[in-house]
């Protein structure tokens, strides 16, 4: 695809960025509600009848998977950061576009979903979330949680400090962010604080409960991370970034915990 035609691309998204966030974001819930009918529908001898070892082999291999792809995906998009690039261009490109053409309401209603990704506010959740589970005695998982949401909080602004890249500019003056801009952290922590508050859900929650939590902890996600791009204090590739590796350690935190729980329970059954 040449410049032109990328540039013309970013131009047009701009100017229907809201019904494409809310287009997408229904797709992204209806592809959820199908992956999860399909397990539903899965005999349980089809879900559970594979022998310890070989489901957990399996459960590795996926996981796997999804940190390599994620991991890809970020080097892919870390490697197209120069200012001069096609990106770069692009990303500029939409930010002017959005700047111009979203409504005052839209980024006033942005400009509050974004803080659902605020570190104070995900500090609080986490705080919160690990002294319930420390009173219902899941310590190893009150454990995980803190450890995923403040690795998280270290793995950012490190990788921050490494691209250093320059936030967009905006006039609106609805929110104001310091620092660099690549990776987005709030799009990294409502990917990491919303995918484990899910999997809590799925650990410690009636079965009723386990696909809202998943739904809502997927629109979560992609919100906060929309509203940044929205509100035009990051990039596209920012947030894409963002989006990959939150995903990357909300999944390996996940198969951590899990791992361990697995250990213990052979461990207990080996008594």
């Amino acid at each position: 695809m040449g410049v032109d035609t990328l540039l013309a691309l970013a131009d047009a998204i701009g100017r229907h960025a809201l019904l494409l966030f809310l287009t997408l974001l229904a797709a992204l819930l209806l592809l959820v509600l199908a992956a999860w009918a399909s397990h539903a529908q899965l005999p349980p001898q089809a879900r559970t009848g594979l022998p310890r070892p070989a489901l957990l082999m399996l459960y590795a291999l996926a996981g796997f998977a999804v940190v390599v792809g994620a991991a890809a995906g970020f080097a892919q998009i870390a490697e197209q950061l120069d200012p001069a690039g096609a990106m770069a261009r692009a990303d500029e490109a939409l930010a002017a576009s959005i700047g111009v053409h979203v409504a005052p309401a839209t980024l006033h209603v942005f400009a509050l979903l974004t803080h659902l990704g605020d570190p104070a506010w995900l500090a609080l959740l986490a705080a919160g979330v690990a002294l319930w589970l420390w009173s219902r005695r899941q310590r190893a998982l009150a454990l995980g949680w803190v450890l995923a949401l403040g690795g998280n909080a270290l793995l950012n602004p490190a990788l921050k400090r490494i691209f250093e890249r320059v936030r967009p500019l905006h006039e609106h003056g609805l929110v104001s962010e310091m620092g660099f801009s690549f990776p987005s952290g709030h799009t990294s922590g409502a990917t990491v604080a919303y995918g484990m508050l899910a999997y809590v859900a799925l650990r410690t929650l009636p079965a009723a409960w386990h696909m809202p939590a998943v739904l809502g902890a997927t629109a979560l996600a992609f919100t906060v991370g929309c509203s940044r791009v929205f509100l035009q204090v990051h990039y596209l590739s920012d947030v894409l970034a963002g989006f990959a590796s939150g995903g990357a350690w909300l999944v390996v935190c996940v198969m951590s915990v899990d791992a361990s729980r697995h250990w213990r329970g052979a461990r207990t059954l080996q008594k």
